[in-house]
């Protein structure tokens, strides 16, 4: 008897560079390894959309429809090229307008997606009906999502096999249109059993002729055993990566694949060994310049008590290494229990991930719920959709006293039409008043990347590559970068210019000791950060509580207060410098 096809998608370039690299690997560099995995009969690629779309304009120079172009013409014109795609956020950093949410759909046709992963954090169905209309309208296949994850220990709520099987019967009764099912575990917490149970009953709701599939990462240690009991359940595909950006925080090896499923009745994809360890051998080759992250290799015991996805995971370890703060790595994930409990049981994926992430690291750093991080604090006050259970009234009322917001059951989609910076004619007046072309993508790109979208279409974005000993760019290798170095017992702040590596100390260090010398009121930083707004100047006067900065850390707003009433007597940062723990940022008179 014929083994039964399973369908497997290779998603190296885009969650496996995510979940090791945080997905900073320039084009130039991994375009051969994409050949290889042709060349070995590889014909499914995750190639785009998620966090690997803002990432080329933020930190690679590079035009994410470029790259995609690029691609597609390796490929071939039938390889089946997938994008991850976030619901009403699609790729973009918070909700779309109905108007950005076609745009998206009809630019990544036209740069040659064939088929849209398309979930939603909470399992909020109102989410996903207008996205997949759009990516239906433009000829995309639509692969809708069930989220998983598995809750930390002692919680309860949401997450049972009931609960997705309720998403499921939702998205049939909104008469959702879709080409496949994925049941997307981007933790990797889900226990097999649950995963077992869960794609039976999928597939006795759904029937025989329904596809689908599991995504899961290795970081709690299961996804071996996770991908052997959904394709027992009837699952017909899975994902998998290319070493050196396989297992750890990514999916499970192709090649470990290959030996588990020996001597069973699926065959993946009569994938030829001895060509695959070529397209290894090659991609090792591309990749092999990267600073690859101690913690992308691990599983790690922790990652259930929090549950934290594999490609969330290293690009926050990777920005509290920057910040010099990797020692409160442990602190934070533990904190994550409550923060989830409390936050209604979204599910730990894009954005939510990000929203407990930053909850956590607020806890740890400021004291449990002193500081509300604004995505979790919308994301519970109903921003975002309906959680799968009601948040704590609690932390409602916290969140509503500090981002002066209060509840609501509104569609975000209606929110998100009203906000005039979500429109195509808002961007398109913005390009103009930069000389800037005002097509589809350029539109795109800003709405979905907003002043940083602008920077890279000027030719001002930064290079920001983990690779080589130093940071690498375009011109060759540097030391271009923001640092932190104490003279005499004070901290201060360096900046590193890139080409003639000319040293810059910011504003903060050259008025460090005059302020202290003065007697003045300092306000320091409570946190490494980045500046990012500064919201008054020297000489305005100020009350007690006023916000007269904005900083951001672990993509968190940190509003900065006066302690007390006076006069701005000295602003020692300016937007953009780079702050560490400590260090001051303004004073008073």
């Amino acid at each position: 008897m014929a083994k039964k096809y399973i369908d497997i998608m290779d998603t190296t370039f885009r969650d496996g560079f995510q979940s090791v690299f945080g997905g900073r690997v320039l084009m130039e560099d991994f375009l051969p390894a994409v050949e290889a995995a042709t060349n070995a009969g590889i014909s499914h690629f995750e190639f785009g959309g998620g966090a690997r779309f803002q990432s080329l304009f933020f930190y690679l120079r590079e035009n994410a429809f470029d790259m995609m172009d690029k691609f597609r013409e390796i490929a071939g014109p039938n390889a089946n090229l997938q994008v991850l795609s976030r619901g009403i956020n699609t790729v973009m950093l918070d909700t779309g307008s109905r108007e950005m949410i076609d745009l998206f759909a009809k630019l990544f046709a036209k740069h040659g997606t064939s088929t849209v992963r398309n979930f939603d954090a909470l399992n909020d169905v109102n989410n996903l009906i207008y996205s997949a209309e759009c990516i239906k309208k433009y000829g995309m296949n639509h692969e809708v999502v069930v989220t998983m994850m598995d809750l930390p220990p002692g919680c309860s709520g949401a997450h049972d096999v009931a609960f997705y099987e309720k998403t499921l019967r939702d998205i049939l009764d909104a008469g959702i249109a879709f080409d496949s099912v994925c049941f997307k575990d981007a933790s990797g917490t889900s226990n097999p059993h649950k995963v077992f149970e869960t794609i039976t009953m999928a597939r006795k709701l759904l029937g025989d002729s329904a596809h689908l599939r599991l995504h899961t990462h290795e970081t709690a240690g299961v996804s071996v055993a996770s991908y052997l009991a959904a394709l027992e359940a009837g699952a017909n595909g899975i994902d998998m990566a290319a070493s050196p950006v396989s297992g750890g925080t990514s999916q499970p090896d192709i090649l470990t694949m290959l030996h588990a499923t020996k001597g069973t009745n699926f065959n993946l994809g009569d994938l030829e060994l001895g060509k695959i360890l070529k397209y290894e051998e090659v991609l090792a080759d591309c990749l092999s310049d990267y600073m690859k992250p101690p913690e992308s290799t691990q599983v790690s015991p922790l990652i259930p008590f929090s549950p934290m996805p594999g490609g969330a995971l290293t690009a926050n370890t990777q920005m509290m290494r920057d910040a010099g703060n990797l020692d409160k790595f442990d602190e934070v994930i533990l904190a994550m229990k409550e923060v989830v409990e409390r936050g209604g049981y979204g599910t730990s994926v894009t954005p939510v991930s990000q929203f407990y992430w930053q909850q956590a690291y607020a806890n740890v750093m400021f004291g449990p719920w002193k500081q509300i991080a604004p995505g979790y604090g919308k994301m519970v006050l109903g921003y975002f959709g309906k959680t799968p259970v009601e948040p704590d009234s609690e932390i409602v009322a916290l969140a509503s006293a500090q981002l002066k917001l209060e509840p609501t059951n509104e569609s975000p989609l209606d929110i998100a039409d009203r906000d005039e910076k979500k429109s195509i004619a808002y961007w398109t007046e913005e390009l103009e008043k930069e000389g800037l072309t005002a097509n589809d993508e350029n539109i795109f790109i800003g709405a979905s990347c907003d002043a940083k979208g602008i920077a890279f279409l000027k030719g001002e974005g930064p290079l920001m590559v983990r690779k080589g000993k130093f940071k690498h760019t375009m011109q060759g290798e540097n030391m271009s970068g923001n640092y932190t170095v104490m003279v005499d017992g004070k901290k201060y702040s360096v900046q590193v210019a890139e080409g003639d590596a000319n040293i810059q100390i910011s504003a903060a260090a050259a008025t460090n000791s005059s302020c202290e010398a003065a007697g003045k009121v300092k306000i320091n930083s409570q946190t490494p950060g980045n500046v990012w707004k500064v919201l008054v100047e020297v000489g305005d006067k100020v009350e007690e509580g006023q916000k007269i900065m904005i900083l951001e850390a672990m993509k968190m707003e940190i509003d900065i207060f006066a302690p007390q009433a006076g006069v701005i007597a000295s602003l020692d940062v300016a937007p953009t410098d780079s702050v560490v723990d400590g260090q001051l940022l303004a004073s008073l008179n």
